[in-house]
């Protein structure tokens, strides 16, 4: 009796084995790039952007934009549309529940929000930012390809300011700054990667690298350089590829 319940474990041991010969599950749980395009009729250069997110990612909000290299800021070519719009997925507890509704969250890019307009007004559905540069927040890996308006002769910078609600850490907990709300919305302040694109010179890729982080309550449009104590938004993006044509 003992050979025969023996034997029936192996036989079941060599089946398991067998049926996942030649399988990866990790790529086949892998979810395909999500491909975006943006700003189609744009008559600059065309800038294909491929995102790897990390293992901190939980759908951030984001924008994308070039500036020269005295830092003024020459346009946007994607924002995604919470930010674009103002009307975010959790918004309005009035029901009871969280449900979308229009805010301004200071905290969520401010560089960006700063550096787009004089006074920092955050963009709303009333006055939101254009159709051609926006879209909705891609759930995990993507492709964009998107264009500028005009071409550039001189050296310039593209940069990505990105942020995820509610990034806590042991640094930036949620009992740090209790006077400012906004800060509570985000804990782990934006972060801002960037990477400088010379056209009379172009490489075959650029990898984007993060050069600091935006103010943690939104109030100022100033660039702060140590990372030191940011962990998990480090992990929002594993890589940021950019090919410019």
């Amino acid at each position: 009796m003992k050979k025969i319940i023996l034997f029936l474990i192996l036989l079941a041991i060599s089946v398991s084995s067998f049926a996942f010969v030649g399988k990866n599950p990790t790529k086949k749980n892998k979810k395909e790039k999500e491909i975006i395009e943006a700003n189609i009729n744009g008559k600059g250069y065309t800038f294909e952007i491929e995102f790897i997110s990390g293992k901190g990612h939980n759908n951030p909000s984001f924008a994308i934009w070039i500036e020269t290299m005295n830092e003024e800021f020459i346009q946007e070519i994607f924002v995604t549309k919470a930010v674009s719009t103002g009307i975010y997925r959790y918004a309005d507890p009035s029901s009871g529940k969280w449900e979308a509704g229009a805010k301004m969250y200071n905290a969520t890019l401010p560089y960006f929000i700063h550096k787009r307009t004089v006074n920092a007004e955050i963009p709303t559905s009333d006055k939101p930012i254009v159709d051609a540069y926006t879209g909705a927040t891609p759930k995990g890996d993507f492709f964009l390809k998107t264009k500028s308006d005009k071409r550039i002769n001189t050296k310039f910078r593209l940069l990505i300011e990105i942020n995820q609600a509610w990034d806590f850490n042991n640094f930036w907990n949620n009992a740090k700054f209790p006077e400012y709300q906004e800060y509570r919305n985000s804990c782990q302040p934006s972060l801002v990667y960037a990477v400088t694109i010379d056209p009379a010179n172009l490489m075959d890729e650029y990898i984007m690298n993060p050069i600091g982080h935006g103010h943690f309550a939104g109030i100022d449009g100033k660039l702060y350089t140590d990372l030191s104590t940011f962990t998990t938004a480090l992990k929002i993006a594993d890589r940021i590829k950019v090919t410019v044509k």
